[in-house]
């Protein structure tokens, strides 16, 4: 047995020691093609596992100048998300999303995806990715320290401080748009129905209370009353400058963007596994 070779194989592939014997041993201690044994191997292995689900993972981010990424690269285990080399993985995809944007991230990772699944014995998908630059403006980002979620931010004027509190905030409070009007009219309307059906149920119970009936008409403006008022906040808690900001609840997002001069022009927020089912 040759275990500088076998050595030398695991290196350059990154797979088990008994998987690169066994390749070498199949090739006849012929390096060339025990690396071309264990790339197929790698193939063959990731395609049978694809099937398994992948809801564990981490995030990656990465700033460059007025340039940001972030991905979602996810596993089947904590425990395998939390190895050198699944995180060596994830630096090497948001790396590749930072210099050439994320279309056609997966297709141009496979083959290091492949490989990643001999060595570690588990399903690994590059769920997304993103990335955002800023033509004059700020882009800054905020991974939280178990990498599970994260933001990036573009902002037109303020600096690189308030770019970041605003990542943090994205990170924590979820909004789905920048200003209340970006809301798209399906979810707006989605929840209009669940808020009528709660105005409908409210408003027979006051009436049922109630030592007097009262009129249709009046009981219809109730109704429109707590809708509107529901939809209102709504839009208000789906938005990010109206949200009160993260690390003072007395101002409201927008208001210290204004204070600094500062739009935001847009952002990106990942949570691994978010909407898997």
């Amino acid at each position: 047995m040759n275990t500088a070779m076998i050595k030398e194989l695991r290196t350059r592939t990154g797979v088990g020691f008994g998987d690169c014997k066994k390749a070498l041993v199949e090739a006849d201690w012929d390096m060339d093609r025990a690396v071309e044994i264990v790339r197929a191997q790698s193939g063959a292995k990731a395609e049978k596992k694809a099937d398994r689900a992948a809801s564990e993972g981490l995030l990656g981010l990465a700033l460059d100048g007025d340039s940001g990424a972030m991905v979602e690269i996810n596993v089947e285990t904590d425990f395998a998300a939390r190895s050198g080399q699944f995180a060596d993985f994830v630096e090497r995809a948001v790396s590749h999303v930072l210099d050439r944007g994320a279309d056609g991230v997966t297709a141009a990772l496979e083959g290091e995806r492949q490989a990643l699944v001999q060595e570690i014995g588990e399903n690994v998908n590059v769920r997304r990715a993103a990335c955002l630059e800023a033509s004059g403006g700020i882009v800054a980002g905020y991974l939280h320290q178990d990498r599970r979620k994260g933001a990036l931010v573009c902002l037109d004027g303020g600096d690189s401080v308030l770019a970041r509190d605003v990542a943090m905030h994205v990170t924590a409070m979820r909004p789905l748009v920048v200003n209340p009007e970006e809301v798209p009219p399906e979810a707006v309307e989605k929840e209009r129905a669940i808020f009528v059906e709660q105005a409908a149920d409210e408003v027979a119970k006051k009436q049922e209370q109630s030592k007097k009936p009262m009129p249709a008409e009046v009981l219809e403006r109730i109704a429109d009353g707590i809708v509107t008022g529901r939809v209102r906040k709504f839009l208000a808690e789906s938005s990010l400058v109206e949200q009160p900001f993260v690390k003072d609840a007395s101002t409201k997002v927008g208001e210290l963007l204004a204070a600094a001069g500062a739009t935001c022009t847009g952002f990106e927020r990942f949570e691994v596994g978010e909407g898997i089912e």
